[in-house]
């Protein structure tokens, strides 16, 4: 009776676990590659930032986000469904969306230095032409 009870408690155990896990997604047919969506994310969260800090109405942010969100798509030769369904297909794949972030983040760290470097550098003194002097 004990074995019995013990073989319906785990074949019901295996039973649930298989109902609980999500289906393994199919790619999308037009999914974008790890380095072209890691290349539009960072393009759109410089742009997310960049309208946060112009102070516009929440209405605004969001109409012109959208409007740039739209041109940043067709500039990198996609739409609105396969730039979500890439989304949707990598963070299923936890590693890969992973994958992705980690190169958005490291592109915006070497931005950041960039830009950092560009300022502490002072300026050239500029040469007057001598009729000025």
């Amino acid at each position: 009776m004990k074995s019995l009870s013990l073989r319906a408690l785990v074949a019901l155990s295996v039973l649930l676990g298989a109902c609980q896990r999500p289906e393994e997604p199919v790619p999308p047919q037009k999914l974008l590659p790890k380095p072209d969506f890691a290349r539009l994310l960072m393009e759109l969260h410089l742009t997310e930032s960049r309208i946060d800090a112009a102070h516009l109405s929440r209405d605004s942010s969001v109409a012109l986000f959208e409007q740039v969100k739209d041109s940043l798509l067709q500039s990198h030769h996609t739409n609105d469904s396969t730039f979500r369904q890439t989304y949707r297909y990598y963070s299923v794949h936890g590693k890969d969306l992973q994958e992705v972030y980690d190169a958005v983040i490291d592109s915006l760290n070497l931005r950041g230095v960039r830009l950092r470097g560009k300022s502490a550098k002072p300026a050239e003194p500029r040469s007057e032409p001598e009729h000025l002097l």
